[in-house]
């Protein structure tokens, strides 16, 4: 029996923390290869509001309304840090070697895009996906040990 309650201050405030802490965690992302943080503490962050989302409106809710898998998620991270990597061989220069450049984006004007921003991006999603599936696999487990 799935019980009700009326968490309405929880809801309420969880909507207004979590786009707080994914702005910290997006600004985070973006900053870390020219300042402390990165993908990592990026991603922690961002776990970190999915599963306050999760506290607040249960399982069920939060999956319809974020179907996502998050195994699929942490493959795509690892993928994407590892070929970051491979790439430097392409180029013929040391593993994980790091390059940038100065562009000019719309509405963004002269901005600097580095390899380490795409390595960044795969420990990113890696971070999310195997903090998240831990937490929704606790989570999910019923405590039943009699195999």
């Amino acid at each position: 029996m799935e019980r009700s309650s009326n968490d309405l201050i929880l809801k309420t405030t969880t909507n207004i923390i979590v786009f707080i802490i994914l702005a910290f965690s997006v600004n985070s992302f973006f900053s870390g290869h020219n300042a402390p943080g990165g993908g990592f503490i990026g991603g922690l962050m961002g776990a970190g509001a999915i599963v306050l989302l999760y506290l607040a409106y249960g399982i069920g809710p939060i999956n319809r309304v974020i179907p996502v898998n998050y195994r699929i998620v942490l493959a795509a991270g690892l993928l994407i840090a590892f070929l970051t990597g491979m790439g430097s061989f392409v180029f013929g220069v040391p593993f994980l070697s790091h390059s940038f450049g100065h562009f000019h984006l719309p509405l963004l004007g002269d901005t600097e895009l580095a390899t380490a921003m795409l390595f960044d991006l795969g420990v990113y999603l890696t971070v999310l996906g195997v903090t998240m599936t831990i937490i929704l696999s606790i989570a999910e487990d019923d405590g039943d040990t009699s195999d």
